[in-house]
């Protein structure tokens, strides 16, 4: 019999890619039942996926999740981070699995969890040293301060590994590249930076420019949930699970200043603003343009990606975040109208 699966977040970025990734590698393996909102939601998966079963609700629908976690050997939940109620309904209903067939959850949070501290000390712009990994480094990271962006979700899903439950939690960067989902096929950090670049006319950095995050292709994160699903398909299969199931993905970091330069180059060479200049703006109009920009583009979230790399031989090989920044700009001006503008004024 297939591997029954249950996935939350299936029209979202990550989610939505992840899931094309598994159903490209494995179209007919998996016995596959997706949560959905509404009817809309559901026909964009039904469009790309009409073998997949559509699960109505939404993550306060407790009673819903907790029956299709208990029905599925495997539970992909990529909805949302900080969702408590959520976690709590899937991980109780994987409790009901017995002990000789335990169920399997992939929960996804995000490296927002190590912004901890220039967020306590309101420091933005500024570089840190500190470097988490996830395998010598995984007590660590599982122990970060309840105050943690994320952490108190990342806890529940933590604390359900017992005979009956064994969680893993994926934790992405800064993810960049175009999703192939039947939703949302657009990041944030990096396509939002470009977005402000577009309206303001010119490049913008919080304080120095010179914090540092790390970085993963979608398709290359998508790759590891698909990792990580065959070896709970295989009851478990090399992965670890529980304490030690703690997976940074990251191919690579950047510095955000670095990053504005090459948005606003892009942007000026394709013609959108006039010229390439970036300049700091005080943190309270970085926040106006994006509520969490100080956070996103202005603290630090550093941490090396080792556990997937050695135990599933995740071997990232997507083009690069700087590679990856003119197609951003480009789709960024469409999205905002600028390239119609811009293809009349060239027209005269």
């Amino acid at each position: 019999m297939a591997p029954k699966i249950f996935v939350t977040g299936a029209t979202g970025y990550i989610g939505g890619d992840a899931l094309y990734a598994l159903m490209q590698k494995h179209p007919r393996d998996y016995d596959v039942a997706t949560l959905v909102r509404n009817s809309d939601k559901g026909a964009q998966v039904a469009s790309q996926y009409p073998s997949i079963r559509l699960v109505y609700g939404d993550l306060d629908s407790a009673e819903t999740l907790e029956e299709e976690a208990r029905k599925a050997d495997i539970v992909l939940h990529f909805a949302n981070a900080d969702h408590v109620g959520a976690a709590e309904a899937l991980t109780r209903g994987l409790a009901a699995h017995p002990s000789d067939s335990p169920g399997h959850i992939i929960h996804t949070s995000g490296t927002g969890i190590l912004l901890f501290t220039d967020l306590e000390r309101q420091i933005f712009g500024e570089a840190s040293s500190k470097i988490y990994n996830d395998l010598d480094g995984v007590s660590e990271v599982t122990s970060l301060p309840d105050f943690a962006p994320h952490r108190n979700v990342d806890k529940i899903i933590l604390a359900s590994s017992d005979a009956h439950v064994k969680p893993a939690i994926v934790c992405p960067p800064t993810i960049y590249g175009q999703g192939r989902g039947p939703g949302n096929q657009r990041s944030i950090q990096v396509p939002q930076l470009a977005k402000s670049t577009l309206r303001k006319g010119y490049g913008i950095q919080v304080g120095a420019g010179k914090t540092y995050w790390t970085n993963v292709h979608v398709h290359d994160l998508s790759d590891l949930y698909t990792l990580l699903v065959e070896a709970a398909a295989a009851g478990g299969g090399k992965a670890s699970w529980g304490s030690e199931g703690y997976y940074f993905a990251e191919n690579g970091e950047h510095q955000w200043g670095d990053i504005s330069k090459l948005v606003a180059a892009a942007a000026h060479k394709q013609g959108f603003i006039s010229s390439d200049k970036v300049e700091t703006l005080p943190d309270k109009e970085i926040n106006e343009l994006d509520a969490s920009g100080t956070a996103l583009w202005g603290a630090n979230s550093r941490c090396r990606a080792l556990r997937a790399r050695k135990l599933l031989g995740w071997s990232p090989k997507g083009k690069s975040i700087e590679e990856d920044v003119p197609d951003t700009v480009a789709y960024e001006a469409d999205l905002i109208g600028l390239v119609q503008h811009h293809a009349a004024k060239v027209a005269g």
